[in-house]
């Protein structure tokens, strides 16, 4: 390995697209010389493998896979049941099976019917932003907007958003390796505290059905669907967790990137209709989830290498987005860009379920956003940004609506 990198250090994490272009120049495939892991950066090899039945996802230690939370942890055992009953986790039947059921809350028609509820309350958070004039994009719009719909698609009491909010964030640092043995207490913590306010919502909704996503997953399961409670609990988890990171990570991500862009900035203002394919490029650009990893099923043998079942692959989702074979002017922000193939939300079976509203959401925010602050400017504090390489995205973007410049 000819090329030294560190993917866990502050300024590959900063920005790693010119790494990833290093390494698919030299070798568009590397194993890391421990021998355990390999990367992939190109389009064409994640794409195959994501669809490629022979690889699975981790299961979490359900064929004595390397578990990195081996210490002796309170309540991991809690944590690691919610995360393997999770759909993300699952290889078919299983994973189409739960799928298929869970799959009704995001039809394209149910996801449009939300519009006008995203419009509101994206509209009631930009009026907070504008009475304070200085605002952080995460903590004031960012992650309130996406846990908000969230709660309200899975029948969650408004009340408790904050809480969602905060058990959501402990849990996602689980989701990305670099990061989660030392949130490990704390996420396994959060399992607890969320799963048993999970029971008490869903013992309340077989009394009581509603017109939302845990009443008709309880449905399914009286009319003899085969769901059981772990299933139905790890779903909502994923859906609260996943969707409110992705979502969030979009978000900040696509306006610091719009503000690092004012020529994108100033098209996506003076045309509305720049919404979609804007939100599609940005989530090229600088993608919210920059890798997937896969297992071999059986030894298998690709471009002359040789995977082994117990070899991780990370498939590098945000270099494939950058790939030069597939997109011209990679590194280019081009919020018109038609042929436009990312992979920022997977591909194939597991292809995200989420991504039809977590397009919606962010074609809403940022146009909304754009449009209400003409003006709209970083802030005096600096930008942080939150570790990991797994989710990309800032914990704080402390921004200006310039409303008071232009009043002087």
């Amino acid at each position: 390995m000819s090329i030294e990198f560190d993917l866990l250090s502050p300024e590959f994490q900063r920005n790693p697209y010119p790494t990833y272009h290093a390494l698919r120049a030299e070798d568009p495939i590397w194993l890391f010389p421990r021998g355990e892991i390999w990367l992939f950066t190109r389009h064409a090899d994640v794409t195959a493998i994501l669809r490629d039945p022979r690889f699975r996802p981790t299961d979490m230690g359900r064929s004595g896979d390397r578990m990195p939370l081996v210490e002796r942890i309170p309540g991991i055992e809690l944590l690691l049941a919610a995360f393997r009953d999770m759909m993300l986790f699952q290889n078919p039947p299983d994973h189409t099976r739960l799928r298929g059921l869970v799959n009704n809350a995001f039809t394209p028609r149910r996801i449009e019917g939300l519009r006008p509820r995203i419009q509101s309350i994206v509209n009631e958070l930009l009026d907070a932003c504008a009475a304070r004039g200085e605002f952080d994009l995460i903590a004031d719009f960012a992650v309130p907007l996406p846990v908000m719909v969230i709660a309200e698609l899975l029948g969650i009491p408004s009340d408790d958003r904050d809480t969602l909010k905060d058990w959501s964030r402990r849990l996602a640092a689980m989701l990305d390796g670099s990061v989660r043995m030392g949130g490990a207490p704390d996420a396994a913590a959060a399992a607890g505290e969320l799963l048993e306010y999970l029971g008490r919502i869903f013992a309340l909704r077989r009394r009581e059905p509603r017109d939302d996503l845990i009443s008709a997953m309880i449905a399914a399961q009286d009319r003899g669907d085969v769901l059981t409670d772990g299933e139905m609990l790890s779903s909502c988890v994923l859906i609260l967790g996943a969707g409110h990171e992705t979502t969030t990570n979009l978000i900040g991500n696509g306006t610091v990137a719009l503000l690092e862009h004012p020529d994108e900035l100033a098209r996506l203002r003076d045309d509305p209709d720049l919404a979609k394919s804007a939100v599609e490029e940005l989530l090229r650009f600088d993608a919210p989830v920059q890798l997937a990893s896969r297992y071999p099923q059986t030894p298998i043998e690709w471009e002359g290498r040789k995977l082994g079942v117990n070899q991780e692959l990370n498939l590098l989702l945000g270099a494939a987005n950058r790939d030069p074979a597939l997109f011209a002017n990679p590194d280019r922000l081009d919020l018109a860009r038609s042929d436009n193939r990312h992979v920022a939300f997977g591909f194939g079976a597991h292809f995200c379920l989420g991504a039809p509203l977590a397009r919606l959401e962010g074609q809403i925010a940022l146009a909304s956003l754009v449009r209400r602050f003409p003006n709209l400017c970083f802030g005096r504090a600096e930008r942080i940004r939150r570790p990991g390489m797994l989710l990309r995205g800032y914990a704080s973007v402390p921004l200006d609506t310039g409303e008071r410049r232009t009043r002087q």
